[in-house]
């Protein structure tokens, strides 16, 4: 991207890619960090993931604010001005990451004196293995503004759909074998479909970096396939 007349204004537009960077790691953390914790049932690390979630509310908050006043001050135009709807859109996107990783983490503290069979929860943490890959593949294709890589993400989020409604017949299943499960599996459950959020706020992404890149909405519709009922239920904190 060419430089600008006035120097500062490359400053401001790179301190808001660092800034983004910056919040795709702590991002990226909780989600490892969250699917850790639940897997191991590591209440002490599924409190950290909490508390981290505090760091990505501020950067999220920061990102928007300079971009409003960058805006306001420099009024820029194509792809200086795509830049800067993107940069809030995407922190947007990794703001709500941040939440349900910490939902997810707040879920492995209910169920941490709930005994149950660790074949359980597997399913649920190859879920979360193919998102966080996804969402690794989003965040380098955004700091490359990498289209092709961008467009590749987007076409897997059906994939992450089909598996969520595999694992769904599955922890149904499980309750309906042993009404014991019951508890333990609708707490997986709301795991899960926190998990295939994160998915589709990785395909937001996907499509805001074809936006910055092009000016133009990614056409045709996200290669959904989430034929569960369940998938209306709002994850809970």
């Amino acid at each position: 991207m060419p430089g600008h007349i006035v120097t500062s204004y490359d400053t401001d537009l790179e301190d808001l890619r660092r800034s983004i960077s910056e919040m795709g790691g702590v991002a990226e953390k909780m989600m490892t960090e969250a699917t850790d914790a639940l897997v191991r049932r590591d209440t002490q690390l599924a409190q950290a993931v909490i508390l981290a979630d505090k760091r990505l509310d501020t950067l999220q908050r920061e990102i928007e604010e300079r971009s409003v006043l960058l805006i306001a001050r420099r009024q820029p135009m194509a792809i200086d001005l795509r830049e800067t709807i993107s940069a809030i859109r995407v922190s947007g996107d990794l703001e709500r990451i941040g939440d349900l990783a910490k939902n997810i983490a707040k879920r492995v503290v209910a169920i941490s004196d709930q005994a149950q069979a660790q074949k359980i929860v597997l399913g649920v943490q190859h879920m979360s293995d193919l998102v966080q890959e996804q969402l690794k593949d989003v965040l380098d294709a955004y700091a490359s503004r990498d289209v092709s890589a961008a467009h590749n993400v987007w076409e897997r989020d059906g994939e992450i759909d089909a598996l969520y409604n595999s694992l769904f017949r599955e922890l149904l299943t499980y309750m309906m074998e042993d009404p014991r499960n019951i508890s333990f599996c609708t707490h997986l459950l709301f795991c899960a479909k926190n998990v295939e959020r994160i998915g589709d706020h990785t395909t937001n992404i996907a499509e805001t970096i074809h936006y910055l890149a092009t000016g133009e909405n990614l056409a045709g519709d996200r290669p959904k396939n989430d034929a569960s009922n369940y998938a209306t239920v709002t994850p809970g904190a």
